[in-house]
């Protein structure tokens, strides 16, 4: 529940009361409370618009092609940064269609279309209208091969660079065929396991035989300003000299001890508190039914199952710690960034809204910093899948401006 005028979101204590009592104290000691026992959180809303900022990149002289474009995380970022968007490619429907309804890119081209079926060829005439000074390309092929899921099969089973998924070559076919002053290359940061090594190699000699040097940023999305713990992989390529970084702007405690210049990480409250509001999941289903609909119940705002294990000095305990997924029945804390929001979360994997409910669509949006008027095409089950599969807009801008300075 908010109160709308002094924005102060006010956790009711009857969302908290299965909480043992030691977990519930702990919670609490860092809160107000009002007379009834309720948590008061000032917060302020950080979301933003992007449909009716067009005149951030209409007159571009740096512009871009997108490949693997999703429902459009990296593309936003793109045109944030000020590059003009020209085009963009994904083979699901939904997707593509999430594009089309959106304003801020109505003056794109969109293809629906599996990469393996388009060439060069298809964008000389895009290219020659817009006629950029600069051009790029950008896209994160699937990151499915090289996920830690796939871990669960042994190494010499899990062939990832030869999965059908793998969509690395045929990016750097168009790269190759289109050869843009600079491009980015997303992906999971587990292609850098041992494992992918093969993967990497693929990458690394393509950009080599075309002439680009590049730079390989790790990131955290939390490290730069994200709501949202989620670790990834940028190639950020150009034909000049590279030596690209971000500068970390947000941190730990420990993070901030060391760099006191660091602004403390986002609070998962300020991007998603505006939502908690049956306004806008209405027509969603976000409730809790089933097996463990109780224990989650139990479970303190930022924990996960092992909050009812014996590590956790939980009176006749659930479960055991170290055997269920970390993210079984994790719960957001509104103080702290959230953690990965996946595409297609189990029946019981977090991250849950500390009200013992799922996330909705426009807080998971909204976690992954898509702007609060973005739309999105498809039924409920799409639309998650669409959001987890996303670059952060808001990180991917400030790779994209990176990219500007070198290219």
């Amino acid at each position: 529940m908010i109160t709308k005028d002094n924005m102060v979101y006010i956790l009711k204590r009857t969302e908290l009361k299965n909480i043992t009592e030691h977990q519930l104290e702990e919670f609490i000691s860092e809160f107000d409370l009002d007379d009834k026992g309720n948590v008061l959180i000032p917060y302020q809303h950080k979301g933003y618009t992007c449909n009716d900022k067009m005149d951030l990149f209409i007159n571009s002289d740096i512009q871009a092609i997108s490949f693997f474009s999703g429902c459009g995380g990296l593309d936003i970022g793109t045109q944030l940064a000020g590059v003009k968007v020209l085009s963009s490619l994904d083979f699901y429907e939904d997707s593509v269609n999430s594009l089309r309804k959106n304003p801020f890119f109505s003056h794109s081209e969109h293809f629906c279309e599996n990469i393996n079926n388009v060439n060069g060829k298809d964008y000389i005439n895009i290219i020659k209208k817009n006629n950029p000074s600069k051009l790029l390309i950008v896209g994160g092929p699937p990151c499915q091969p090289f996920s830690k899921a796939g871990y669960w099969v042994k190494n010499e089973n899990r062939k990832a660079n030869d999965d059908p998924r793998n969509m690395i070559e045929p990016y750097f076919r168009l790269i190759s065929e289109i050869m843009p002053d600079g491009f980015v290359l997303e992906n999971v940061e587990s292609i850098l396991h041992p494992s992918n090594r093969p993967a990497v190699d693929v990458i690394v000699n393509n950009m080599e035989k075309l002439g680009y040097n590049f730079s390989m940023l790790k990131t955290n999305a939390a490290d730069y300003g994200i709501p949202q713990k989620r670790k990834r992989v940028f190639f950020i390529a150009t034909k000049k000299k590279i030596k690209a970084s971000i500068v970390q702007t947000h941190g730990d405690d420990k993070a901030i001890k060391n760099n006191p210049k660091l602004l403390p990480y986002e609070r998962v409250i300020d991007w998603i508190g505006k939502f908690d509001d049956e306004l806008y999941y209405c027509d969603e289903q976000v409730d809790t039914t089933g097996k463990w609909n109780h224990e989650l119940t139990c479970i303190p705002p930022g924990k996960n199952y092992i909050a009812l294990s014996e590590k956790a000095g939980y009176p006749n305990p659930v479960f055991i710690a170290g055997k269920r997924y970390w993210s079984s029945l994790l719960k957001l804390h509104p103080l702290h960034p959230s953690w990965t929001i996946i595409a297609s979360p189990g029946h019981w994997e977090g991250p849950f809204h500390w009200n013992n409910r799922r996330l909705s669509i426009r807080e998971c949006a909204a976690i992954q910093t898509f702007p609060d008027d973005y739309v999105f095409y498809g039924s409920e089950r799409s639309a998650r899948k669409q959001i987890g599969n996303a670059v952060p807009p808001l990180l991917a801008k400030k790779i994209i401006e990176e990219l500007c300075r070198w290219i």
